[in-house]
């Protein structure tokens, strides 16, 4: 694929060669061109991606692993090809150590049944931080409730920022695992994580980083991160729905029991006794999102392809403009102000209910999202019952930024 950066250095990130990319881009909404700025909770497919599902479904479906015809061998191919792609994606030590999974929830919640059920024991402890989306909360509350530990939450600040030393603070020898996002889906916040996983290690600790809100926006490499797991989804970095990946490293997976039974985890089965498969397949039981797989790893394509430094460029570049622009308008609050932001905005409007501002936005074709989140305690902290988000990738424009002010500004006047 041609590489979508500008050759000359003093030239901006080519916005509108990326676009072209993305045919829904070209649609439009209400009569009016799709301003699409709902990113954080799924970005859209480039031609590539739907061309590589496209190409799965019309030529080459069939089950994998097990089938000796063609089809089943180029299936099988295809699947693992992605698996490899993903290996050097994030810089694993081997592809023994990426689980395809349904996404970053699944993930989570295969690492807590399967590597924290059997560790924790009454009185250890699980430490999480304030801005965590429910899916690294949830899990974590019933293993602890399933095994006697204790979840504790590092705090926030009114910054919507995850201090290092408040986090160290809460560390001590009951604390078993550490799980905390990359990125806050609800504020933007870039935690300090290489740090965070540092110290956790100094003591011993296990670590697990969410990084569903990440990969679209930054290179990754968990070996320089050095965590011990890490987890995404498809969707949320340009490919399809209904899978993603869970990186672990190789050590403690082997130690660890599969989450679920049933075919391809398994070398042989009999009444008495089951032999499980080697690594990955020990966790991938049943018949996966081939077709989903194979579009995971046109996204990795695609994202390669990209200057990613140029493109993240153009989103903080997004992200500056829209905090501007829309903290000159009347009665607007932005809601998360860390000085380390991926490119996503979360706001108030005083007298307009964030769910009335979004539909109004809609009238204009302008998407963003409206609600907690999935991140009700974040919500809590600054004592909302919601927010309205916009949150931004490397197709959107700084006109599509003007066009949400001038919408917001709409909807202020309507509930005036």
């Amino acid at each position: 694929m041609k590489n979508l950066a500008l050759t000359h250095p003093d030239l901006a990130f080519d916005v509108e060669a990326a676009r072209r990319h993305f045919p829904i881009l070209s649609r439009t909404v209400h009569g009016r061109p799709l301003v699409y700025l709902d990113n954080g909770a799924s970005t859209q497919r480039p031609q590539s991606v739907i061309d590589a599902v496209n190409d799965y479904e019309r030529r080459h479906h069939a089950n994998i692993h097990r089938g000796v015809h063609t089809l089943s061998q180029e299936a099988t191919a295809l699947y693992e090809s992605a698996r490899d792609r993903l290996v050097r994606f994030v810089n694993a030590r081997s592809r023994t150590e990426i689980i395809f999974v349904r996404g970053t929830t699944e993930a989570i919640n295969l690492v807590t049944q399967s590597y924290a059920r059997p560790a924790l024991q009454p009185g250890d402890e699980v430490l999480i931080t304030h801005l965590e989306h429910h899916a690294n909360i949830v899990p974590w509350q019933m293993v602890c409730a399933q095994t006697g530990a204790k979840l504790v939450a590092a705090p926030m600040t009114a910054q919507g920022e995850i201090q290092l030393e408040a986090v160290i603070a809460l560390m001590n020898p009951r604390t078993r695992i550490l799980a905390c996002a990359h990125v806050s889906n609800a504020l933007g916040t870039v935690l300090p994580v290489r740090r965070l996983v540092a110290a956790a290690k100094a003591r011993a600790i296990t670590t697990l980083v969410d990084g569903a809100q990440a990969v679209a926006h930054m290179a990754v490499d968990v070996r320089d991160l050095d965590c011990d797991f890490y987890t995404f989804s498809s969707h949320k970095m340009y490919g399809p729905t209904g899978v993603g990946v869970l990186y672990g490293r190789e050590q403690l997976l082997e130690r660890m029991p599969p989450w679920q039974g049933g075919g391809d985890m398994i070398l042989a089965v009999t009444f008495e006794k089951t032999t499980y498969n080697a690594l990955p397949y020990k966790f991938e039981a049943g018949t996966p999102n081939i077709s989903g797989a194979v579009g995971l790893g046109a996204a990795v394509d695609f994202l390669s392809s990209l200057d990613r430094k140029a493109a993240h460029a153009h989103e903080d570049a997004l992200l500056h403009h829209a905090t501007a622009v829309l903290g000159r308008i009347p009665g607007l609050r932005i809601i998360g102000t860390a000085p380390q932001k991926a490119s996503l905005v979360s706001f108030v409007v005083a007298g307009v209910h964030p769910h009335d501002l979004g539909t109004i936005l809609d009238e204009d074709g302008i998407a963003v999202r409206t609600g907690h989140h999935c991140a009700m305690p974040v919500m809590d902290f600054f004592k909302l019952p919601a927010t309205a988000r916009a949150s931004f990738a490397f197709y959107n424009t700084i006109d599509e930024i003007d066009k949400l002010a001038a919408g917001i500004e709409r909807a202020r006047k309507i509930f005036a």
